[in-house]
Order: structure tokens, then C-alpha cells, then sequence
């Protein structure tokens, strides 16, 4: 793999990346923008925040970076994980409502279903089901909830399977 440049000042094309949780905004970082058909929008950028976190299965700490690939017609998005050397830690993937572009800001609403697979995909962890059920999405907005719980289902199906599809 390439070396990945952590710096998305170096493109034009630049995107804001709003994560929102609850109503408000969780997390907002720059990154350059790779590639929008209308349907699916990439970007890059470097680890968000200025210290590692560490998650037991696996850390993602100041140097590493994120491809990661949002729809406006999926549920979910999936974030591919590189250490700083290039090598290629995993795929973190959000179980989100699907992804809304205005202009230079991507909003993506996290629905705080997540799931992650290590690279050799030999580790497939369904994440934060717990909170899920707390979030009151079940029972605020039942379709929601129905739709979240079979992005999950369907990113396990592709973890396990033939693999992500990122197209």
C-alpha cells in the first residue's frame, strides 16, 4: 500500500466529517475527499483524536488513518483502519442512517451499533448492542431501529463472507 498522507489540508477537496449521536454532535474532523458518485462519498483522514484509545481488540492511536466510505442509501458506514506504516489494522464499521452531503459537510448519525473485523478477519466483534438497547431507538422509532439492527446483521454477513463491498 502507498504511503497515506495524514495531512487533508494537501487536496482541495476537502470534506468536514460530522458524526452525530443523540442530537449533537459527537466528533467533527477534516478529510480530504476521495471520491462522491452521488451514492457513495470516501475520504481520508488521519485518527480524529490526540491520544490513543485502545479497545482491547484493537488501538487506534495518533499516526493511523481512516479510508472510510459513507452511502446515502446504506445504513452503515465501513472505515477501513491503517497503522501509520501503511499496514492495515481492520475495518471499523458505524451502523448509521444513511450519510447527508451539504456542500463541504458530510453529517452521518450514529446509531451506536458497530462492528469490527481485524485483517485477517479472523476477529469479527458485534459492538455497543447494550447502548443500542438503551438508546430508546427500539421503541422511539421501531423502523429505524429495524433498519440499524439489519446493517449490523448484513455487515457481519460481509465480515464473514466474501468480504466488504466498497463500491
Amino acid at each position: 500500500m502507498p504511503a497515506l498522507s495524514t495531512d487533508p489540508a494537501a487536496s482541495a477537496d476537502t470534506l468536514d466529517v460530522a458524526l452525530v449521536k443523540a442530537g449533537r454532535t459527537k466528533i467533527r474532523y477534516p478529510a480530504r475527499l476521495l471520491h462522491d458518485d452521488g451514492t457513495r462519498v470516501t475520504v481520508r483522514a488521519p485518527w480524529a483524536a490526540p491520544h490513543v484509545r485502545d479497545f482491547g481488540f484493537v488501538r487506534f492511536e495518533p499516526g493511523d488513518v481512516f479510508t472510510e466510505h459513507y452511502w446515502r442509501d446504506r445504513w452503515y458506514a465501513i472505515k477501513e483502519v491503517y497503522a501509520a506504516d501503511g499496514t492495515l489494522k481492520g475495518w471499523y464499521c458505524d451502523v448509521t442512517r444513511p450519510a447527508v452531503r451539504s456542500g463541504p459537510l458530510l453529517t452521518v448519525e450514529d446509531l451506536d451499533l458497530d462492528l469490527w473485523c481485524s485483517a485477517d478477519r479472523a476477529t469479527v466483534l458485534r459492538l455497543d448492542e447494550d447502548e443500542f438497547a438503551r438508546s430508546g431507538l427500539p421503541t422511539g422509532d421501531p423502523a429505524a431501529a429495524r433498519a440499524a439492527v439489519r446493517a449490523l446483521d448484513e455487515l457481519e454477513a460481509m465480515a464473514e463472507g466474501p468480504g466488504f463491498d466498497l463500491a
